[in-house]
């Protein structure tokens, strides 16, 4: 297909992504127009007028490609071609279309680490046999010991278990190992073999011919694996590594990098942002030098805990790992990987073990401490909202959802099974939409039963209940992504190429910054109110208590 076909992209400027609003669309779980209870392309087209009205810049779409869904589209049948559980290619050039004439830009997951075992090339591995070049194309490898009965080294899934499945040969017998650093459906991709490399390029200019904005590119830090497949020193932990990890962040990903930014660079206007999950910050800087990434996702934010010093911490180091090498710092607060904030911010109810508590306290204490969750991330929206860079929204953080403590029967990430049912997974912030409707399924669906379940008390948390509240979290996001974009004080310096804040003294438990164009942001995590800073309020999370800054509140000030 030639660009000429497509529709244009919206107007602007050409690195809109350096400040940009990324609305991100699990878009199983979005709004489902087919009525199978899964969430589809034609839902998120019948959804653009929202997200319009919440004023986004632009989408990334989880997975969409053709999938036998194992993990839920990261392991990629086909990367060349739209999964039928989702619409077709027509369905997705008109979502691109459509959202370019609102405005907004269209960017799509990649995954460049591994295929799915149904992908037409691991099929012709399997039989093709050892030593082959269609084997080449991915990691196999003979097994330790004296009949090679042994993994080829101590490797482990992130998804738990072993990271090396064994294979029977065409003669029947046992043979060579291959890698799958996740689920054994999703085997490793060889990224020393020079036809993965031109694979990725030729699918990335498949879908940059049909007018998508940009990637995220999922496991970024991977691809490249540790010369001689060493074993790991320590145990690993599910969902977690290291930056010293020999199954990541190996310096030889950083020239693929280099390849697939001189791909997007023939497609001016559009940007890519890598899945990084390292901690270091001169590790990070490397995936975003100026002919690598043109962001990396940084989860320091989605990693503290509600807190001044680790809040702080978090900026603070976003900022360092980003300036030397002159990116741009992003922020979220959750993904579908990451347990929603509204949960992770609310208290511990531990005590709720106790066989002595009686059903009325329990009752209290988690509606209660679900209020205090909803008020906190409210808060961080406001922080996060006002700092320099990209943000990245998750769909339904902007309506104040929670995770859902599903049942053991519903659960389908394939953590679960891999972990020997002991980790639950992430399920729980994966749940349906609720857009309308005082029972399941809310709008998301003709049928309520949707692919996860969804929970009979999220009549509140409605699309349609949260528009007409002036006061509710989806109201709040709204006039903070407005202000964001109309107001001069959240301009950055003159160039504005330095992301920077400067930190005010604050009283214990509280922090505040200033923006360079004169914002104020102003956050208290203690349980009583405490007085402004000096300023004009532009807007604030909650209600000001006797005209202080309330609990767990943050507030926007301009001089």
């Amino acid at each position: 297909m030639s660009a000429d076909n497509v529709m244009p992209v919206p107007g602007g400027a050409p690195e809109w992504w350096r400040k940009a609003v990324v609305y991100q669309i699990y878009p199983r779980s979005f709004s489902d127009l087919s009525g199978d209870g899964v969430g589809d392309l034609a839902g998120v087209i019948d959804k653009l007028g929202y997200l319009e009205l919440l004023g986004v810049d632009a989408l990334w779409l989880s997975p969409v490609m053709r999938s036998p869904m194992v993990d839920h589209g990261y392991d990629v049948s086909d990367p060349r071609d739209i999964d039928p559980l989702f619409g077709d290619l027509a369905t997705f050039q008109a979502l691109i279309d459509e959202a370019h004439e609102r405005d907004i830009r269209v960017t799509m997951d990649l995954v460049p680490n591994h295929t799915s075992d149904q992908h037409s090339w691991f099929s012709q591995a399997l039989s093709a046999g050892p030593g082959s070049p269609e084997r080449a194309r991915y990691i196999f490898a003979p097994g330790r010991g004296e009949n090679g009965d042994e993994p080829p080294n101590n490797w482990t899934s992130v998804f738990g278990g072993p990271a090396w499945s064994r294979v029977r040969e065409r003669n029947g017998e046992l043979g060579e190992w291959y890698l799958h650093l996740f689920a054994p459906e999703q085997p490793d991709l060889n990224w020393d073999n020079p036809e993965v490399a031109a694979d990725l390029e030729e699918t990335m200019r498949f879908w940059l011919d049909r007018g998508v904005d940009g990637f995220r590119i999922d496991v970024a830090h991977g691809m490249a694996k540790a010369p001689g497949l060493p074993d790991m020193d320590a145990p690993s932990v599910i969902l977690k590594h290291t930056d010293t990890d020999p199954r990541f962040n190996n310096e030889a990903v950083h020239d693929i990098h280099r390849m697939i930014r001189r791909v997007t660079d023939d497609y001016p206007g559009t940007a890519n942002v890598g899945e990084v999950w390292v901690t270091g910050n001169d590790d990070f800087a490397k995936y975003v030098r100026p002919d690598e990434l043109h962001l990396g996702f940084n989860f320091r934010l989605a990693s503290a805990p509600f807190e001044v010093g680790a809040i702080a911490e978090a900026i603070d180091e976003s900022l360092a790992a980003t300036l030397p090498v002159g990116a741009v710092p992003t922020w979220t607060l959750s993904n579908h990987d990451v347990d929603r904030e509204v949960t992770r911010y609310a208290p511990d109810l531990a005590f709720l073990d106790d066989a002595e508590v009686s059903a009325e306290e329990r009752a209290w204490a988690a509606e209660n401490a679900l209020a205090i969750g909803i008020a906190r991330a409210r808060a961080m929206a406001l922080v996060e909202l006002a700092l320099p860079g990209t943000v990245f929204i998750y769909n339904g953080a902007e309506l104040g959802l929670p995770n859902v403590d599903l049942p053991d029967e519903a659960l389908t990430d394939p953590v679960w099974k891999r972990s020997g049912y002991t980790e639950r997974g992430r399920d729980g912030c994966r749940v349906p939409i609720p857009w309308e409707g005082d029972e399941p399924p809310y709008g998301f669906s003709e049928t309520a039963d949707t692919w996860l379940p969804m929970p009979e008390h999220w009549g509140r948390f409605t699309v349609e209940a949260q528009l007409e509240d002036l006061y509710s979290t989806l109201s709040l996001y709204r006039q903070a992504i407005e202000l964001r974009y109309a107001r001069p004080e959240f301009d950055g310096d003159p160039t504005g190429q330095i992301p920077e804040v400067a930190w005010y003294g604050s009283p214990d438990g509280c922090l505040a910054f200033r923006r360079p164009g004169g914002l104020i942001c102003a956050l208290n995590t203690t349980t009583a109110p405490v007085p402004l800073p000096q300023g004009q309020i532009l807007l604030t999370s909650v209600p000001l208590v006797e005209g202080m800054l309330a609990p767990n509140s943050a507030v926007w000030l301009v001089p």
